[in-house]
């Protein structure tokens, strides 16, 4: 059974993501295409409170390596598939940090389809003085 705390005792982003990804099908049917739900998942109280603890505890980064910062886009992502009847049942998988890991939305798709390729590679920005001041003319 896959786990958080062994996901990130694996050193490089490569390897995480080769320890979490699947195989799934576009169109193959999954619990997110039952929007009723997803939304009672997702809304749910109990759901904002560990999405909340896990964005910080993995420090807003995808697949919780320190150097993968995601600006937008963080999704929480079930490291074990959640299925219809554990929604149902509430199923205390759904609230389990070691079940749960931060990813970008480009790393959740990739995962989902066993396909690395899907993910762009980090942008890195050179910085200026005043970059973000165009009122101040930056240089």
């Amino acid at each position: 059974m896959k786990t958080y705390s062994e996901c990130v005792s694996l050193p490089t982003f490569k390897e995480r993501f080769d320890y979490l990804k699947l195989t799934g099908v576009v169109g193959e049917r999954t619990f997110g295409r039952e929007r009723s739900l997803n939304q009672e998942l997702y809304h749910s109280p109990e759901w904002q409170k560990v999405r909340s603890e896990c964005i910080i505890r993995d420090g807003s980064c995808d697949l919780a390596v320190p150097d993968r910062y995601i600006r937008r886009f963080i999704v929480v992502h079930h490291i074990r598939p959640v299925t219809e009847e554990q929604i149902l049942s509430r199923d205390p998988c759904l609230w389990d940090p070691e079940n749960l890991i931060c990813v970008h939305f480009q790393t959740h798709n990739a995962i989902h389809y066993g396909d690395f390729s899907l993910i762009d590679a980090p942008v890195s920005v050179e910085r200026r003085p005043n970059d973000t001041c165009p009122w101040k003319g930056g240089t």
